[in-house]
């Protein structure tokens, strides 16, 4: 093994204790791999502006909610859902799931349910538990940022 190998082995290990279970490392490595050597701009790029997407999306969420609009609702947790599994945000993307089946009048196992009400329950749950993992997420990466380059978090 050379002394590069060893680098990024220690490297990947301080990145997995960094990020925990937050980011899946095997996808979001794939993203860095896309940086230049020593720079985090491209990638940087790519994770502060799904922060600002998702901030968008969770405010069309909570107007859909209000309108008890399930059709929009599941709309958007798709739309979430590729985003935050192109990251590596497993939790997210699970959540995102959730929202996307019961705004289809669904199960989480893709069974009808034709109580709408109950599937807006299940919705306001849902985005309650994604908003606190995208929160967790956020937060680990902006410190990762921050510790590679000083990157403002």
């Amino acid at each position: 093994m050379t002394a590069s190998e060893g680098e990024d082995d220690y490297f990947d290990d301080e990145m997995d204790m960094a990020l925990g279970d937050a980011v899946d490392m095997p996808t979001f490595s794939q993203i860095l791999e896309m940086d230049e050597p020593g720079d985090r701009e491209f990638s940087s790029s790519i994770v502060f502006g799904f922060f600002d997407q998702v901030e968008e999306t969770f405010a069309s969420m909570d107007k859909a909610v209000e309108a008890k609009n399930l059709e929009e609702l599941s709309s958007l947790g798709h739309f979430l859902k590729g985003s935050s599994a192109t990251l590596g945000l497993v939790r997210v993307r699970d959540g995102c799931e959730k929202i996307q089946r019961f705004g289809k009048l669904e199960n989480e196992d893709g069974s009808s349910e034709p109580n709408a009400d109950l599937c807006l329950e299940r919705i306001k749950e849902a985005l309650a538990a994604v908003k606190t993992d995208y929160q967790v997420a956020e937060s680990r990466l902006r410190e990762f940022y921050k510790a590679e380059g000083g990157l403002d978090a």
